[in-house]
């Protein structure tokens, strides 16, 4: 899309605000030089260079939403597609070959060498590491999951020691993980997922074990059971099972039945035991995580694969497709599911990979904040549904720090009190607003936040900081390729930056509708030295009910941000914005095609957007309705 409707932008720019782009572009070329540690190299390239880094983030999404709607799903190529937008690459494999037939001696020669391999990845990964620092990592992952925040501004005994272990936590990461051995684990476990070998399960094992082997916490028909220097295998039968398990498990496979899970759920046990896979093959399930307990990885891997059901989630902080300083994977491919999340959740990472893709059914996510496609310092977080009407949302649990400065004497419920997202699409680093250098320079940048959906009518509804939102040195991306879909934010949404952030928002195609409660920023809006750009492709006839709030292009201290319409019968009622700036900025509105209406509610006295109308506000402003 980007391709398609840049040329019109660009020659916009040659023409009215070519001092103002490269003035901004100018600025942004150090970067690299501003405190913040760890800055990904997707963001400062587009800070550097806006199109072409802008270009290569809609690619990063759209090559994830090929693999990932494939048929079958191929889980590797997923997981290496995902990171190339993180400049990540996997160690080399070792192929372990997947069995064919029903010889039940291949099939666990099979799983004891894919536990094998990716248990000595796991390790070579962490070499060297003390294990003082193996301890400390995968603590403090917990930490992170429970009390992350993207902005300290009061310095205290215990602000000062998260910063510090913050920044620990980050630089044992980068400097002593090899990631890459970490990534290759992931792929070796997702070589359980594969099609063709869980369909000869069933002939495999067709006999129960006796109930005197079944290990305590399990109930319901269980067909194998093995300890492994990896932990626990087990293969539970075609019935209801329950599974409360204590101590590590490397691997539950289910063959089918309504079961029901509890507790540490396909996620690290402990600093020995990193690795964990559970595989669901049929049935309606309810899984209830615990803290950083579903689909968890932290410094080894955690997957979860159900292959089908109406399956409910129950995520606790820091679970259901999570990486903390590892990969959380979570992948649910048919059915109408439900996943009610917490606080980091739902395709989230602070260090790592966290993955949640779904691939079927009309789709429920809600979650309190730091949620569905996350991504904090060195974190990759991504929510992929490829199919179905779905809906997205976060928010209205997590109160924001405005409502110190705006909002003092309201109260949760309240109409002025806000509430923090920073989720669907987003990605936050961890900045240390002070005036004490020393304390400036533990900042810590953000990561990248995916939110990728493919089609189906689908609603999102969330509050500050969401929706395509890029704040302090990281990239928040939302993608929806078709339907007929509605989006409601509030603060920071639609494709909103801030602090050096970059967001990308695109809906490709149907009659949409945009609100906000506001009070400020939506729809390519960017504050502080980042770029936004936010899309509606197609000729859909799409309503933005924007009465309380600013945006639609605006930006501000140095900010670049583009809005763009392609076509169709709109409708637009905004506070203020179609192509603002202030502060040295650049900002540009455009609808290249259709009848419109326009409602602008305060804002420039003789400016009155209209059909057919070119407008400036000043150097590096305009609004062009074509």
């Amino acid at each position: 899309m980007i391709d398609r409707v840049s040329p019109v932008v660009e020659s916009l720019f040659n023409s009215t605000s070519r001092e103002a782009h490269n003035t901004i572009t100018a600025s942004h070329q150090t970067v690299g030089t501003r405190p913040a540690r760890y800055k990904p190299r997707a963001v400062t390239d587009t800070l550097k260079n806006p199109w072409e880094g802008l270009r290569n983030l809609e690619r990063y999404g759209l090559l994830a939403m090929e693999s990932a709607a494939a048929s079958p799903l191929d889980l590797p190529t997923l997981l290496n597609r995902l990171e190339t937008s993180m400049n990540r690459s996997s160690a080399p494999l070792t192929t372990v070959l997947i069995p064919t037939g029903s010889h039940r001696s291949n099939t666990i020669a099979f799983i004891r060498e894919v536990l094998h391999q990716a248990a000595l990845h796991r390790e070579h990964a962490l070499a060297d590491l003390s294990d003082q620092e193996r301890t400390f990592l995968f603590e403090h992952g917990r930490t992170l999951a429970e009390s992350y925040t993207p902005q300290i501004s009061i310095l205290s005994d215990v602000t000062m020691s998260q910063i510090l272990a913050n920044t620990r936590f980050a630089e044992l990461l980068q400097k002593r993980v090899k990631y890459d051995h970490l990534l290759a684990a992931g792929q070796v476990l997702a070589q359980l997922t594969t099609t063709q070998w869980l369909e000869e399960l069933y002939e495999t094992f067709p006999d129960p074990v006796s109930p005197a082997q079944i290990p305590p916490g399990i109930t319901g028909e269980v067909r194998f059971v093995v300890h492994t220097s990896e932990g626990l295998v087990i293969i539970g039968g075609p019935g209801p099972n329950s599974y409360a398990l204590e101590g590590p498990v490397a691997l539950i496979l289910d063959l089918g039945g309504d079961d029901s899970y509890h507790g540490l759920i396909g996620a690290s046990y402990d600093v020995r035991y990193g690795n964990a896979v559970v595989i669901d093959l049929a049935g309606n399930d309810r899984y209830t995580g615990a803290p950083v307990g579903l689909a968890t990885g932290r410094l080894g891997v955690g997957l979860l694969f159900d292959r089908s059901g109406d399956d409910n989630y129950e995520l606790s902080p820091g679970s259901g497709g999570v990486g903390l300083g590892g990969l959380g994977i979570l992948v649910d491919t048919q059915g109408h599911d439900q996943y009610h999340g917490n606080r980091l959740t739902q395709g989230a990472a602070i260090g790592g990979l966290g993955l949640l893709i779904d691939t079927a059914g009309n789709d429920r996510y809600s979650s309190h904040g730091f949620a569905l496609g996350f991504g904090g310092p060195l974190g990759l977080g991504a929510s992929i549904d490829t199919d179905g009407d779905d809906q997205y949302q976060c928010g209205e649990v997590i109160p924001s720090a405005y409502n110190a400065h705006e909002a003092l004497e309201s109260k949760p419920g309240d109409p002025e009190f806000q509430y923090d997202c920073f989720g669907l699409g987003a990605g936050a680093g961890s900045r240390v607003l002070t005036t004490q250098p020393q304390w400036i320079d533990q900042s810590l940048a953000g990561g990248m936040g995916l939110l990728l959906d493919l089609k189906g009518r689908d609603r999102y509804q969330s509050a500050n900081f969401s929706q395509g939102m890029g704040y302090f040195f990281s990239a928040g991306v939302l993608l929806d390729l078709d339907g007929e879909d509605d989006y409601q934010a509030a603060r920071y949404g639609h494709g909103a930056s801030a602090h050096h952030g970059v967001a990308l928002f695109i809906d490709r195609r149907g009659n949409d509708h945009y609100g906000s409660k506001g009070p400020y920023y939506n729809g390519g809006v960017a504050w502080d030295h980042s770029i936004s750009l936010t899309i509606d492709a197609g000729t859909g006839q799409d309503s933005y009910a924007f009465d309380r709030t600013t945006g639609l292009g605006k930006a501000d201290h140095t900010g670049w941000a583009v809005f763009l319409d392609e076509g169709g019968r709109d409708i637009y009622r905004v506070q203020s914005g179609f192509g603002e700036t202030s502060e040295r900025s650049l900002a540009g509105f455009i609808d290249l095609t259709g009848e419109d209406q326009y409602s602008l509610l305060s804002g420039v006295p003789d400016f009155r957007p209209g059909n057919s109308m070119v407008f400036s506000h000043g150097p590096g402003s305009f609004f062009q309705d074509r």
